[in-house]
C-alpha cells in the first residue's frame, strides 16, 4: 500500500535554471486582485464588500464580517480563497434582507479593511470569479538571468503545467495520507471542512500523477488522440470521481496507467459521491511582464483564470524559499 505522507517530486516542464529566490519576504511581496465574474449592481437582499486584506486568511475574515452582521457564517460568501500571507483584494457578501446594513468599516484593522460597501441581488457563491491578477517580487535572487529569461519567454509562448500547488496538499504535505485514511476508513473525519479538504487533496494528487507523466513522457505542450480539450482548446486531465473517464485511445490508455497504483484512492473517490470532471493540463498566463528591479530583485506581474497556482508558474522559473511563520497558513489556495 502506498504511503502518501511525502508528496513526490513532480517534474517541470522547462530546463532547470540553478535559481533560488525568497518569495514572501513582506507581504506586500505577494500581491493578489480578484477579477470577478460581476459587479454588484447597487441594490438587492445581499450586502456586498470589497475588502483588503494584509495578514489575514479568507476564513477568518468572513466569520468577524458574520459576527458583526449578526448572521451565521453560511450567509457570508465569497468566491475563493486567498493567501494569508499577502496582500489580496476580494469581494464577500452577507444575506441582510429587509435590514439596515451595519457600516462594516468598523471593522478596519492593520490586517484587513473595508474598500467599498454595497448591495446586489445575489450572494457570492465559490468560483463566481474570472481569475486573479499578481504582481509578485522575488528577492535575493541567485543564479543565471539568462536562463530565467528563456523560461519566462517560454512559459509567455506555451504556459506552464496546471499543477495543484502545494497549498492543495497542506503545511506538511500530509493531507494526501489522511484522505487516503479517510477514505479507507482508516480514521473518522467528522468536521465536513477538514473532509472536504482531504477530498481535494485526493483528487488534486490524481491530477499531478497524470500531468506528471504526460512530461516525463515528452509530451509537455502535445495532444494525444483521445484527449478531451476544453473551451480553449486545451488538452485536460482527470479530476477523479464517479463515472468512467471521458478519454480514448493513447489518452486513454496513458490515464488508466497512471491512476492504476493509486486505485484505493480512486475507488474512495467514487464512493465519496464526486463525478468525474477535467482540468486544463496547461495554464496560460495573461499580461505576463517581468522587470529586474536590481541584481537580486525579479517583479512578475500576470493574471490566471479562477483556481490557477501563481507558484505552478514560478517553479519552472526557480526554486523559492518563504520565511518560516508562526503560525500555520491555513489557507488553501488562492482561487
Amino acid at each position: 500500500m502506498n504511503n502518501y505522507s511525502v508528496l513526490p517530486e513532480w517534474p517541470a516542464a522547462y530546463p532547470e535554471t540553478g535559481a533560488r529566490a525568497i518569495l514572501k519576504q513582506e507581504n506586500s511581496d505577494f500581491i493578489v486582485t480578484e477579477l470577478p465574474l460581476t459587479l454588484p449592481s447597487g441594490e438587492g437582499e445581499h450586502v456586498w464588500l470589497e475588502v483588503e486584506k494584509n495578514g489575514s486568511n479568507t476564513a477568518y475574515v468572513a466569520a468577524k464580517i458574520a459576527e458583526l452582521a449578526g448572521v451565521r457564517d453560511m450567509d457570508v460568501g465569497f468566491a475563493g480563497l486567498k493567501d494569508r500571507y499577502a496582500i489580496t483584494t476580494q469581494w464577500f457578501s452577507i444575506y441582510l434582507p429587509r435590514v439596515e446594513a451595519p457600516d462594516f468599516s468598523q471593522l478596519d484593522n492593520e490586517e484587513f479593511k473595508i474598500l467599498k460597501q454595497t448591495r446586489h441581488v445575489k450572494k457570492l457563491r465559490r468560483g463566481d470569479l474570472v481569475g486573479n491578477h499578481f504582481k509578485i517580487l522575488l528577492r535575493d535572487f541567485h543564479g543565471d538571468k539568462e536562463k530565467v529569461e528563456a523560461n519566462l519567454k517560454a512559459v509567455v509562448e506555451s504556459g506552464v503545467p496546471n499543477y495543484f500547488g502545494p497549498q492543495r496538499f497542506g503545511r506538511e504535505g500530509d493531507n494526501v495520507e489522511q484522505g487516503r485514511m479517510m477514505l479507507n476508513r482508516e480514521i473518522r473525519v467528522r468536521n465536513t471542512k477538514r473532509k472536504g479538504l482531504y477530498l481535494s487533496s485526493v483528487r488534486s494528487f490524481i491530477f499531478n500523477e497524470v500531468m506528471a507523466e504526460r512530461i516525463r513522457r515528452g509530451l509537455w505542450g502535445q495532444s494525444l488522440v483521445g484527449d478531451i480539450n476544453d473551451d480553449q482548446g486545451m488538452p485536460t486531465g482527470p479530476l477523479w470521481g464517479r463515472g468512467r473517464l471521458a478519454t480514448t485511445d493513447d489518452a486513454l490508455a496513458l490515464e488508466t496507467a497512471m491512476v492504476e497504483p493509486h486505485q484505493t484512492l480512486c475507488d474512495g473517490l467514487e464512493h465519496s459521491g464526486l463525478s468525474q470532471e477535467r482540468r486544463a493540463l496547461a495554464a496560460k498566463p495573461v499580461g505576463m511582464k517581468w522587470e529586474w528591479l536590481d541584481e537580486s530583485q525579479l517583479l512578475l506581474t500576470f493574471s490566471l483564470p479562477a483556481g490557477y497556482y501563481a507558484t505552478s508558474l514560478i517553479r519552472e522559473l526557480m526554486q523559492t524559499e518563504e520565511p518560516s511563520r508562526d503560525t500555520p497558513d491555513d489557507a488553501i489556495t488562492v482561487e
